[in-house]
């Protein structure tokens, strides 16, 4: 059978033709070589295509294979039967694509053809290597969430961030107490234990939102995916549960920048998600969101002398929105040793050799021109040191 024939056999996998190495290789071994111009045209569109990528096709056929959406490997994450038809296609289809993947520049190129950039294959077991990616489902996912482990919800849909925040657990310093919190409450999810919505609040520059980050890029091998969710999006977080109930997966749905002011509709959005609407009832998500402020909303005094009969009624709803989070964690700014422990930290990781005094002394002259003593002030303050920007 030509191999040209053998791509459009695919049920299970059709969806690989619609990606542009798969449907530029369909097109270059439909052609028969006759003609030459056409024949070099497509076999430089498709190493082109491929290039992008890999010089390796069988690593780009298992990698894709692998992050392939389809029902076989849904019917394997909902832990539902699969039929003796599925089974039997899937393997049958595995097999093609394996076949494909051990196709030469030499098994297609007619000769006295001149010189044409090559590329490379390597011997894989699809059929085995498949079952093993199936079976570890819970921690490498299918689709998007295979390729990706941080995304943004927009106009309704989970997209995949291609450059995600590279923030790591050992790059961050101070706050190890606060962070512990938070690592073991992710853990638990991880676990399939349960996992309580997580509010990280404090003053700005102190890395709420980097020790989120940090922590799913941390256990993204685990299984730990990351969907940031903006304030203005939270009446689309059912919807986004919704999807993702089913999926073996665990996510974290991420608010940065947390706040409300007095009357603001996404105040109940959030308030009926926190309190458990069944939509919200999964175990593999949870939510963290970094706030600035205790109660996340911002009262006045106009409110507090308001002309509501019920006025404290309302106040406390308003100010009690934090305790429908099952941890709250304070990251306050540090105490001037706690700071200078930081700069000298960072300073080391940077190679940095400025005598202590002057390193300091300097720290805090960086921290009094910024919002004062923060990791982020400190940060910033090593960075322009190793720059040389500053003396």
């Amino acid at each position: 059978m030509q191999r040209s024939v053998l791509l459009h056999r695919l049920v299970l996998f059709r969806s690989l033709l619609d990606l542009p190495v798969y449907h530029k290789l369909s097109l270059l071994l439909a052609d028969d070589g006759t003609d030459t111009a056409r024949f070099t045209d497509y076999y430089t569109e498709f190493v082109a295509e491929l290039y992008y990528y890999t010089d390796n096709l069988s690593e780009y056929i298992r990698k894709t294979v692998y992050e392939s959406d389809n029902l076989h490997i849904r019917l394997v994450a909902e832990k539902k039967p699969v039929s003796p038809h599925i089974a039997s296609a899937l393997e049958e289809e595995l097999r093609i694509l394996e076949q494909i993947s051990c196709i030469t520049p030499g098994d297609i190129t007619p000769p006295n053809t001149g010189f044409l950039p090559q590329w490379n294959t390597t011997e894989i077991d699809l059929v085995r290597g498949y079952a093993e990616h199936a079976a570890n489902i819970h921690q490498v996912g299918y689709g998007i969430y295979a390729a990706h482990h941080m995304f943004i919800v927009k106009d309704d849909h989970i997209l995949p961030l291609r450059y995600p925040d590279p923030q790591a657990l050992a790059d961050l310093y101070g706050y190890e107490a606060e962070r512990e919190k938070v690592i073991a409450n992710t853990l638990a999810l991880l676990e399939g234990k349960p996992a309580v919505n997580v509010l990280l609040y404090g003053d700005a520059g102190t890395g709420k939102s980097s020790t989120v980050k940090a922590i799913v890029n941390e256990y993204s091998s685990k299984g730990l995916r990351l969907i940031e969710v903006k304030k203005s999006q939270l009446e689309s977080i059912p919807s986004v549960i919704e999807e993702l109930a089913s999926n073996p997966l665990k996510f974290i749905l991420f608010i940065d920048d947390l706040s409300f002011s007095e009357g603001d509709g996404d105040f109940t959005a959030l308030k009926a998600i926190l309190e458990g609407s069944a939509a919200a009832r999964t175990k593999n998500i949870v939510i963290y969101a970094t706030s600035n402020r205790r109660h996340l909303v911002r009262v006045t005094f106009s409110s507090r002398a308001g002309d509501d009969i019920h006025v404290n009624e309302t106040l406390e709803e308003t100010i009690s929105l934090s305790a429908r989070f099952g941890l709250v964690i304070t990251f306050q700014k540090p105490d001037r040793d706690a700071y200078l422990a930081i700069v000298s930290s960072l300073a080391k990781e940077h190679g940095l050799t400025i005598p202590q005094d002057v390193l300091f002394k300097g720290a805090e002259m960086h921290a009094l021109r910024s919002s004062g003593r923060t990791p982020r002030a400190a940060k910033h303050y090593i960075e322009l040191l190793a720059a040389n920007t500053i003396q």
